[in-house]
């Protein structure tokens, strides 16, 4: 079982996510296990305040180290793994761009991933030089916080996961796992308003198919640039 602990202010975001679909079913089958773990239980105060206005002035509010220290410090001691099993990650503007090679490396050599979900202005730095494994992006952009990220690595990770994916012929084949896009897929009906299925899909000669949806994998583009 792969297990994941997400560290958020805003637990409910993910809820529904987690809730539906693929990941539900995952989870119903022990493939894979979810924590989702609110902030606010680790700080001291009576308003359980996990940010603060930042030093040396600026815009906005930084999350504070002293609750997401406490709270790491508590998942990591009642993990049943070995440190070095466990990946602590900062979702994190900063951070290197989340990709298919890195999903596939963090489902090999780790069992149990902690996401930290940054919020507000950002987090305190210290969180990054002595709590944090590693920072992820999911893309050069800014959110409002890193629960998004967190259900996207959280997804990505628990589809590879075996037993997950009905077909897993199908994960070999799709986007991003050769370097490329998936070949164009069509379904019923033949014809929609003219537009049509490529007859070579409907031939029956399988060679025939196999080549024209390399030669298509070879040509599309990603459709996007940093």
């Amino acid at each position: 079982m792969l297990h994941f602990d997400i560290v958020t202010v805003f637990p409910k975001i993910l809820d529904s996510y987690f809730a539906e679909a693929q990941v539900k079913r995952a989870a119903t089958k022990k493939l894979v296990g979810i924590r989702v773990h609110d902030l606010r239980d680790w700080t001291t105060d009576k308003h359980r305040t996990t940010d603060d206005i930042p030093y040396g002035g600026g815009a906005g509010m930084v999350m504070k180290v002293e609750p997401i220290h406490e709270c790491i410090k508590e998942i990591l001691k009642d993990s049943p793994f070995k440190r070095r099993e466990i990946r602590v990650i900062l979702l994190s503007a900063k951070g290197k761009i989340y990709n298919q090679k890195k999903a596939r490396s963090l489902l090999k050599n780790y069992k149990q991933i902690i996401l930290i979900c940054g919020r507000y202005e950002g987090v305190d730095e210290r969180v990054v030089e002595f709590i944090a494994d590693e920072e992820i992006s999911i893309g050069p952009y800014v959110m409002s916080g890193g629960e998004l990220g967190a259900a996207v690595i959280v997804d990505s990770l628990t589809r590879l996961v075996p037993g997950v994916v009905g077909n897993e012929t199908s994960l070999v084949e799709e986007s991003y796992e050769s370097g490329a896009v998936e070949y164009p897929q069509y379904t019923r009906p033949e014809e929609f308003k003219g537009w049509k299925v490529p007859s070579v899909l409907l031939s029956g000669d399988h060679a025939k198919i196999r080549e024209w949806r390399g030669r298509k994998q070879k040509t599309q583009k990603f459709k996007f640039s940093i």
